[in-house]
């Protein structure tokens, strides 16, 4: 592992998340001096289960909170941001646009304005999405193509996405932004996403259940791959080729939602189960993916995981989780 890290003052919004949990613990690991913000205590989070928790500084609160980002920033004299709090499920921004709007929105401004009046700060990476480009015309989605949300989800990433590329473009900030493809591995609690819904579905011996019509295609990437792209941004933050960048992250191998249950369902102990086909996606795009060989250029990153290996491991973790 790389020593770049080591006592680095790290913040990392939205650590006892999914990815923010397995991203922190690398960072530990690493060395950094990690400070976590966390809105909403979740005991049974990969952040708590794996202990990661006990090692770090916690901050409580909103990343909407801008006295409460100020504050921390320069309290803590953080050197390095990741920024990963987001409300991350269409469903609910569907249902409830307004807080994903607060969050996703105001909460990347507020946090980049407070990096901005912070001298410390060395180096930010802001969590974007595939689905801040929208629905294009061409796939698969390149770095270039422009953010054209339309629905609510869509549009935060893409508003968040163009607010952090105005804040490097403006006012020179180390920033960089990563565009990941749809994230799976253990930690997910999201139980209405494919992967944990599937595994959890499959483990009990039912049927699981798809709520498109099974053919809606996406990029899929194992968390430990996302993870190591991360550090190797924030370690490159220097780089004028790379700073003020977006860059995607993804396995570019598309499947269909349909492919992902059932290679979840091959490698459990019910491989004759059959998928209940729902079809009743709305505000959705059918087909999304991405094409990575920029991160493979400048940054050198490559995913080490295939979907089945990375799958493999993501049923192990649900294992102990539901037996633990």
């Amino acid at each position: 592992m790389s020593s770049f890290w080591q006592d680095k003052r790290v913040f990392v919004t939205g650590c006892a998340g999914f990815l923010g949990s397995w991203l922190t613990a690398a960072l530990v690991s690493a060395g950094a001096d990690v400070i976590g913000l966390i809105r909403d205590r979740v005991p049974q989070s990969q952040l708590v289960r794996s202990g990661t928790v006990q090692r770090i500084k916690i901050v409580e609160g909103d990343v909407s909170d801008y006295t409460l980002m100020e504050r921390s920033l320069a309290e803590y004299e953080v050197g390095f941001i990741f920024h990963l709090a987001a409300q991350t499920i269409v469903g609910i921004a569907n249902r409830a646009p307004l807080s994903t709007f607060e969050t996703n929105v105001k909460g990347t401004w507020a946090l980049l304005e407070a990096a901005r009046r912070n001298p410390t700060v060395q180096g930010v990476v802001v969590a974007s999405s595939d689905k801040a480009y929208g629905d294009q015309p061409e796939l698969p989605y390149r770095e270039e193509a422009p953010l054209q949300g339309r629905h609510p989800y869509d549009v935060s990433k893409s508003c968040a996405d163009l607010i952090a590329q105005a804040y490097a473009h403006t006012y020179q900030m180390p920033l960089a932004v990563t565009r990941f493809a749809n994230l799976y591995g253990g930690g997910d609690l999201n139980w209405n996403r494919i992967v944990p819904g599937t595994v959890r579905s499959v483990l009990r011996g039912e049927r699981p259940v798809v709520r498109s019509d099974g053919t809606f295609k996406r990029d899929y990437l194992y968390v430990q791959d996302a993870v190591n792209g991360y550090l190797l941004l924030g370690e490159r933050l220097a780089d004028p080729a790379v700073c003020g960048q977006s860059f995607n992250f993804g396995l570019d191998r598309p499947a269909t939602a349909l492919e992902v249950v059932q290679t979840i369902i091959a490698l459990s102990d019910y491989p004759d189960l059959e998928p209940v086909i729902l079809n009743e996606a709305h505000n959705e795009i059918r087909d999304q993916y991405l094409a990575s060989e920029k991160a493979h250029r400048f940054l050198g990153w490559q995913p080490d995981y295939t979907l089945e290996q990375g799958l493999e491991e993501t049923m192990d973790w649900y294992m102990a989780f539901f037996t633990g």
